[in-house]
């Protein structure tokens, strides 16, 4: 019964969000905000990932897995990008990096636990080094996310990497003899930038692009992970009987809920015959 009201309740969620999207593609696209129409397209197929999951893959995503993945897509596409979450608050960032390190422990946690039922596959670790796995999969996500943040920034002009003001640095490369000895500048109050553009005041001291927010969003996915592989390691320990991590831990479907799925499936197919 709790199986089936999770169920209800992630489809409601989908639902309202996907009517949200919508809404906001069409008064995007009435603008003529043609980038933020091509956001609120990939936020619908995103949106998909759960239910491809389901079908195609024949694993089974726990309710509260499922919606905390479509919360986190809403949230970083519609209101992050296009409501400006990310500069109106300026912790969103950070609690999106923070979420998306559980998650994708929590993934990583499940791949090696799906590969342990499969006889051709099956590993023996032990619960301190699944854990370990589970983290250090979410680390190479959360690596890769950057990575891909500085390509879109360095070679297409984004700023993906969101600048940070600080009011003191530290830079070898401002040394007078060209020693390897860093210079100290602090109490910055504003920076002068002169370009071919114009000339620009920074009234809030050095601008630094990029370094400090990509340490920050790669400490806090750390958080997140470290977080989910305790849990799944206390979880290992009491033998599947944490329910913390069972809300967030995909499974492989038994052969009868495969079939169920099929069954819905097909039963849906000929009724779209029938119409």
């Amino acid at each position: 019964m709790k199986r089936k009201i999770g169920l209800k309740g992630t489809a409601i969620l989908q639902l309202v969000l996907q009517a949200l999207v919508v809404v906001t593609l069409i008064a995007e696209a009435f603008n003529r905000n043609f980038y933020n129409v091509f956001l609120c397209v990939l936020t619908l197929i995103l949106f998909n990932i759960p239910s491809f999951v389901d079908l195609k893959l024949k694993i089974k995503l726990p309710s509260a897995l499922e919606a905390v993945i479509l919360l986190f897509i809403f949230s970083a596409e519609i209101l992050g990008e296009i409501r400006s979450f990310y500069t109106v608050f300026p912790y969103w960032d950070t609690i999106l990096h923070t979420i998306n390190g559980f998650i994708m422990a929590a993934i990583g946690f499940a791949m090696i636990d799906i590969l342990n039922q499969n006889p051709k596959f099956h590993i023996n670790m032990s619960p301190f080094f699944l854990a370990f796995v589970a983290f250090c999969f979410s680390m190479t996500v959360g690596v890769l996310w950057e990575f891909f943040e500085f390509s879109m920034d360095y070679f297409f002009g984004f700023d993906m990497q969101k600048d940070t003001f600080v009011s003191a640095i530290n830079s070898v490369a401002l040394n007078p003899v060209g020693l390897n000895k860093e210079v100290r500048i602090s109490d910055i109050t504003s920076t002068i930038i002169n370009s071919a553009n114009g000339v620009y005041t920074i009234d809030k001291g050095y601008l630094d692009i990029g370094i400090i927010d990509t340490m920050k969003d790669l400490v806090v996915n750390c958080i997140g992970a470290v977080v989910f592989s305790a849990i799944g390691f206390i979880y290992i320990k009491q033998r599947g009987k944490g329910r913390v991590a069972k809300s967030f831990i995909p499974q492989l479907k038994t052969h009868e809920e495969i079939e169920q799925t099929e069954n819905i499936i097909n039963l849906k197919k000929n009724r779209r015959k029938v119409k």
